[in-house]
């Protein structure tokens, strides 16, 4: 997956706003501690974060 998909993919669903401040505030646990804009530097596949977006928030299976 593309940056600029999953970055269209969080604005999707949580709006570009909140989109933007999850990535640089949230501290997911599964991204071993890391924020989604510290895991995308750190070379992190952009699907994996999405992956581990979705479990976090609950995103519906047919929005993953």
């Amino acid at each position: 997956m593309r940056i600029t998909v999953f970055r269209r993919l969080m604005a999707e669903e949580f709006g570009p706003g909140r989109a933007d401040v999850l990535a640089k505030d949230h501290v997911f646990s599964g991204l071993g501690g890391r924020t989604v804009e510290q895991a995308l530097a750190q070379g992190v596949p952009a699907k994996e974060i999405w992956r581990e977006v979705c479990l976090a928030f609950d995103v519906p299976a047919e929005r993953r």
